[in-house]
């Protein structure tokens, strides 16, 4: 199967997206510790685990986009990059569904 440009643009959104996460999380768990300490606001940490863990899926995902393996995940990880920045991720999910014909 030819390869085009569809599933390599996905990989590299879903690779932004996943880094952004990965970012994003890390602060959050970091800022959000002190703040809970000082509030008892600790609830908010669950959201800076779950922004890491999304970003390590999507990375995870974003190098089988660019083997072109396992379709099903590509698309879970092209969902899990929308989390940080929705537009990339919904753009991400779009071409991985239109280039679904080259994944082996």
């Amino acid at each position: 199967m030819k390869r085009t440009w569809k599933v390599t643009l996905a990989a590299i959104l879903t690779l932004i997206g996943g880094i952004v996460g990965i970012i994003y999380g890390a602060f959050a768990l970091l800022g959000t510790g002190v703040v809970a300490e000082l509030t008892g606001l600790g609830w908010l940490t669950g959201i800076g685990g779950g922004l890491l863990a999304l970003g390590i899926l999507a990375l995870i995902g974003a190098i089988l986009m660019f083997k072109r393996k396992v379709w099903g995940y590509c698309l879970f990880a092209a969902i899990c990059a929308m989390f940080p920045i929705i537009p990339l991720g919904v753009v991400a999910i779009i071409f991985v569904v239109m280039g679904k014909k080259e994944f082996a």
